[in-house]
């Protein structure tokens, strides 16, 4: 029975959501390739590049270019997690 709360807090209801989980995880080892395809692609170079530009810049308008070296060697490092450069 389903308390009046609508949260249903039985065993059941918490295997459900070890299912979905377990289901994420089967999805990702059988596409795992291809995830690390598109995570290595052109495009993902181009959005990578524009969204850590973004956040480098605000970040260094943030503190006044006081850690412009630090904040530019953490992009760069990530840059090279991302995309094909």
């Amino acid at each position: 029975m389903i308390p009046r709360s609508g949260i249903d807090r039985t065993k059941e209801h918490i295997m459900g959501i070890d299912d979905i989980v377990d289901k994420g995880k089967e999805l990702f080892e059988q596409n795992k390739d291809a995830i690390d395809g598109a995570l290595h692609s052109e495009q993902a170079e181009t959005i990578s590049d524009n969204v850590l530009d973004g956040v480098a810049g605000f970040a260094n308008k943030v503190t006044g270019g006081k850690f412009e070296e630090q904040i530019d060697g953490v992009r760069d490092t990530i840059d090279k997690s991302v995309g094909t450069e």
